[in-house]
C-alpha cells in the first residue's frame, strides 16, 4: 500500500478558523487601502530571475538562499516570487508607465516563497498584504503609507512599535558606505561570512546581520542619520514633524536598513512583542531608483507589506450580525419550493440549503454544526398554507410566517 502524500515542510492548507481570518484580514485591509485611493493589482507567481535579482539584490538573503528558482520546459531562468512589489514595478516599466506620467497606486495580496527554516510566523509559502506608490516624491507620502498601516493594525486591535529610519540617496550614501567600511576593517575579520560578503556587495547589510556577536561588534558603528545630505536630511526631520503632529510615536533605529538592497530615504518597520520575541509584522520604504533599476524612467516610488501569517495570530474577528440561514424539507413534496426559496433568499441573505428530507432535530443538529442561527423548514402543510417554519436558534422564537415574508425578511 502506497504511503500518504502529505503537504511539503513550511507550506500549509488554509481551512476552517484560519480561512475565515484570513478573508476577514484581506476584506479590511483592502477596505482600507481603497480608502486611500488604492486600486487592485494582481501580478504573476513566476517571474523571471533576473527581476529580482536586479530588484532585491545580489546582495540579499533572499536572492542568495531563499529562491524557489529553476529552469523550465522552454530553459527560462524563473522563480516563484519571494516579494511583491518587484513584479509591481516590472508591470509599470512593462506597460512604459514611468513614461506616461503621473501617480498610480496599486494595493496587492497573494503567496510569496522563500526556502527558508520554517519556524512559527514564517512559512515557505506565505501570504503578503501590500501597497506600491508611483509617481509621488513628497514626504507627505511617506506619512500618508506609514498611516494606512497603522490604520489597518489599529482596526484588527494589534498593537505595534513603529521604526524608523532614513537610508539617505546617491549623493550621500557612497561616502557613508566608505566610512562604514573603513570603521569595520579593524574588526571584519570577527564578523561572520555573511557579513564579510556583504561588506563587498552592499556594506549597509551587515547592520541587518541577525548574528548577535556581529551586533555586538556593530553597535559604535556609523550611523547613516549622522551623515544624510540637507535634502535627505529635511526630509527625515519633516517625515518626524508630520508624525509628531498625527500623534504617532515611533523609534529612530539607525540599523534599520531591511532586507532588500532597492530602498533609498525613508525605511521603516511595525513590530510587536506579541509573537514571541520582537518581530516585524509590517515593513517598508521608499524606493526612488527601482523603476530605473528595472529599464524605466526614473519615477519616484514608495511602499510596504504586511506578513498576513504573522498578523492572523493576533487577529480576532469582531462580533457579526449576518443572519445564517437554513432551509430544509420534512418530505419529498416539499424539495422543489424549497430549493426555489433558497435561491431567492440567498440573493439577500447568506443561505444553506439541505436537500435531504430529515425530521426537525436531525434539521436542526445540521444547522448547529454549520453554525447558522435561523433555521427554516418547508413541509406538506406549510406547502398547502404557502407557510414556512422559522426558528432563531440565539432567541429560541419560532413562527409560521408566510412565505413572501420570510423572502423579503433581511
Amino acid at each position: 500500500m502506497s504511503s500518504t502524500i502529505q503537504s511539503l515542510r513550511g507550506m500549509k492548507d488554509i481551512v476552517g478558523n484560519d480561512s475565515k481570518l484570513f478573508i476577514y484580514f484581506i476584506e479590511n485591509a483592502s477596505r482600507i487601502a481603497q480608502k486611500y485611493g488604492f486600486s487592485y493589482i494582481e501580478t504573476p507567481l513566476l517571474e523571471e530571475t533576473a527581476l529580482f535579482k536586479r530588484s532585491v539584490g545580489e546582495s540579499s538573503d533572499i536572492v542568495n538562499k531563499e529562491m524557489y528558482q529553476f529552469i523550465d520546459k522552454g530553459q527560462n531562468d524563473v522563480c516563484l516570487r519571494p516579494e511583491g512589489t518587484a513584479g509591481v514595478v516590472r508591470y509599470f516599466v512593462e506597460k512604459k508607465l514611468d513614461r506616461a506620467g503621473g501617480v498610480y497606486k496599486w494595493y496587492y495580496y497573494g503567496a510569496m516563497f522563500r526556502y527558508e527554516r520554517p519556524q512559527k510566523g514564517r512559512l515557505r509559502e506565505f501570504h503578503q498584504f501590500g501597497c506600491e506608490v508611483f509617481g509621488i516624491s513628497s514626504v507627505y507620502e511617506d506619512a500618508n503609507i506609514i498611516m494606512l498601516i497603522k490604520e489597518i493594525l489599529d482596526f484588527f486591535g494589534i498593537g505595534f512599535t513603529l521604526k524608523l529610519n532614513s537610508l539617505g540617496c546617491p549623493n550621500c550614501m557612497p561616502q557613508y558606505k566608505e566610512n562604514l567600511v573603513k570603521n569595520i576593517s579593524s574588526f571584519k575579520e570577527k564578523l561572520c561570512e555573511d557579513c564579510n560578503k556583504r561588506l563587498i556587495t552592499n556594506p549597509i547589510r551587515v547592520l541587518d546581520c541577525k548574528v548577535e556577536a556581529c551586533q555586538k561588534l556593530l553597535i559604535n558603528s556609523p550611523k547613516i542619520t549622522n551623515s544624510l545630505c540637507i535634502s535627505c536630511n529635511s526630509d527625515f526631520t519633516k517625515l518626524k514633524e508630520i508624525l509628531d503632529f498625527n500623534n504617532i510615536s515611533y523609534e529612530v533605529d539607525s540599523n534599520l536598513v531591511r532586507g532588500l538592497d532597492y530602498y533609498n530615504k525613508t525605511a521603516f518597520e511595525f513590530v510587536s512583542n506579541e509573537i514571541g520575541s520582537q518581530s516585524a509584522i509590517a515593513g517598508g520604504g521608499r524606493y526612488d531608483r527601482l523603476v530605473e533599476f528595472l529599464g524605466g524612467k526614473n519615477s519616484p516610488g514608495i511602499g510596504f507589506a504586511i506578513g498576513i501569517e504573522r498578523l492572523l495570530e493576533l487577529v480576532v474577528m469582531k462580533e457579526s450580525k449576518e443572519d445564517f440561514v437554513y432551509i430544509g424539507v420534512l418530505d419529498e413534496s416539499s424539495l422543489n419550493k424549497a430549493f426555489e426559496l433558497s435561491i431567492k433568499k440567498r440573493k439577500t441573505t447568506k443561505t444553506h440549503f439541505e436537500y435531504n428530507p430529515r425530521g426537525f432535530a436531525k434539521h436542526f443538529g445540521i444547522a448547529e454544526k454549520l453554525g447558522c442561527n435561523i433555521v427554516a423548514l418547508l413541509g406538506e402543510n406549510e406547502l398547502k398554507n404557502k407557510t414556512i417554519f422559522v426558528k432563531n436558534i440565539d432567541t429560541k422564537e419560532e413562527k409560521n410566517i408566510n412565505i413572501e415574508d420570510f423572502l423579503n425578511e433581511k
